[in-house]
């Protein structure tokens, strides 16, 4: 199991979380199962930016983005150089420290 940080976010998890993930599942996958409810508009399918987010530690560890997802970043709020989509971003053995920025370019989320 692979330790995920999450920095706090105002309404996704106030006072952050720590939890455990199995590699080889995506971390949107990992955020969701353990009560994280990040946006992902298009189901977890590359065809959006709600679930981007930025790696702050253990970024250098993972796969690189493909192109598909790349040309995707350059549309996603707040882009950092160390920003990923969560539902392409695969967990390894390496603990990663997540940010999910404050906005994302879905303005109206449904539920």
């Amino acid at each position: 199991m692979t330790q995920i940080i999450v920095l706090p976010h105002a309404e996704l998890c106030p006072d952050g979380a720590v939890f455990e993930a199995a590699p080889g599942q995506s971390l949107c996958e990992a955020l969701l199962k353990n009560g994280i409810d990040i946006e992902h508009a298009c189901e977890m399918s590359c065809a959006c930016t709600t679930c981007h987010v930025i790696v702050r530690e253990g970024f250098a560890a993972l796969d690189p983005a493909d192109d598909l997802e790349e040309d995707l970043l350059d549309k996603a709020w707040g882009l950092e150089p160390h920003s990923r989509l969560s539902c392409q971003t695969i967990v390894q053995n390496t603990p990663l420290t997540v940010e999910i920025p404050r906005y994302s370019l879905n303005m109206t989320r449904e539920h």
